[in-house]
Parts: C-alpha cells; structure tokens; sequence
C-alpha cells in the first residue's frame, strides 16, 4: 500500500512540475519547442548534425524586412514576411553557384536576386523537399512540371535544419520532406532530369564532376 501510495504521489508531483512549467513558458520558447519538435520528426536519426544543432535555438528570421530591396518588397506587396535568409543557388544546367535569398511568406517561397525575384513557389504547389542524410546543406526545393516553374530549385543553406523546418511548417508539408541517401534526382525543365551524388570527403565542396552531375562532398 505505500508503494502504491509513494508511486501516486510521484505523478500528482510531475504533473504538477510539467503544468507549472508550461504555465510559465514563453510565446517565443513555446514556438521554439514547436519547432524543435517538427525537426526531430523529419531529421531525428536520419541527417548528420541534428544532434549538435539540438541545442541551438532557432532565429526568428536571418534577416529583416528592412534588409530586402524596395523593389523587392513591392513585387510581394501583401504577403507576410515570415523568414529571410541568404542561400547559395546552383544552376539546374551548369550548376553554377550564385548568391541568393530565400524568401518565405505565408503562402510562398521566393528566390530572390538583389531587386528580381528568380522564382516564385506556391506552398500548394510544392511537390517535395529533399535533403541529404551527411552533414552539409543542401536542399532541393521540388517544384511541379508546367509553364510557370523553371524546375526544381537546388539550395545550400548555412542553417539547413533551420530553414527546412520553417519552410515545411509554413507549407504544412512535414510528410513531404525526404531525407536521401547517396543521390536524388531532380528536375530541371523541359521533361528533363539531372542527378545529385552526395559523398564523404576531407573537405566540404560543390561541383559538376566528369559524367555531368552534381557532386555534394
């Protein structure tokens, strides 16, 4: 009867513990276990680094409204602002890597260029997010096949576990995100594909190997 007594009291006093502790959270902390918690459902035992990045907090955005150029601002007269962080873009073709912005709304993803925006994703039409299950920060932003998209955009970003959560969650499209291993393929228009290879190597790079595909060391 004590023991049972001793394990009852137990409980009343976690829960007790847990309900004064959520009581005292606040609205930023609670959306940072929000979001914590979706990036351990798609990256928890799948993609290197997760582990390390679990004690890093999440930023609100990388950067500002303010920082985004006029133009910029009044192509998405409108929609809200939800995250901004700069990104590296390769080129569907030559894979050449160019200095971008990526851009996440309410609705959207834009891929911006200093005063132009590049391309334009609607949440509803977003078809996948893919990453890889190594240590860099690739991510290829599948688009659908029509007139309107140049082909699915291929993204490094500084902080990947960051902004694939954030544009997941905007999306709602968690069960959407895939994390590969070796190589994943991707579109780049016109009814053609290219091929991504990941491997390991002493040094991180990216590159356009021999056979034409895109090399993520």
């Amino acid at each position: 009867f004590l023991m049972q007594t001793s394990e009852m009291l137990q409980k009343i006093c976690m829960r007790n513990l847990v309900r004064k502790y959520c009581r005292e959270l606040t609205a930023e902390r609670k959306v940072q276990l929000q979001q914590k918690v979706v990036t351990s459902a798609v990256f928890s035992g799948k993609k290197e680094g997760y582990l390390e990045s679990l004690s890093q907090p999440f930023l609100e955005t990388r950067l500002k409204e303010n920082d985004l150029n006029p133009k910029v601002l009044q192509l998405i007269h409108g929609e809200n602002i939800k995250y901004v962080t700069p990104v590296v873009k390769y080129d569907r073709n030559g894979f050449k890597a160019r200095e971008r912005l990526l851009v996440l709304t309410q609705s959207s993803a834009y891929v911006v260029e200093m005063a132009k925006i590049k391309q334009k994703i609607e949440y509803s039409t977003l078809k996948g997010i893919s990453t890889s299950n190594l240590s860099d920060g690739i991510v290829v932003i599948h688009v659908p096949e029509d007139n309107k998209q140049k082909g699915d955009v291929i993204l490094q970003c500084e902080h990947i576990f960051e902004t694939v959560t954030k544009l997941c969650i905007l999306a709602n499209k968690q069960s959407l995100v895939k994390v590969v291993k070796g190589s994943l393929r991707f579109r780049v228009g016109s009814g053609k594909e290219g091929t991504m290879v990941f491997t390991v190597g002493p040094e991180p790079q990216v590159f356009k190997d021999k056979t034409g595909q895109l090399t993520v060391v």
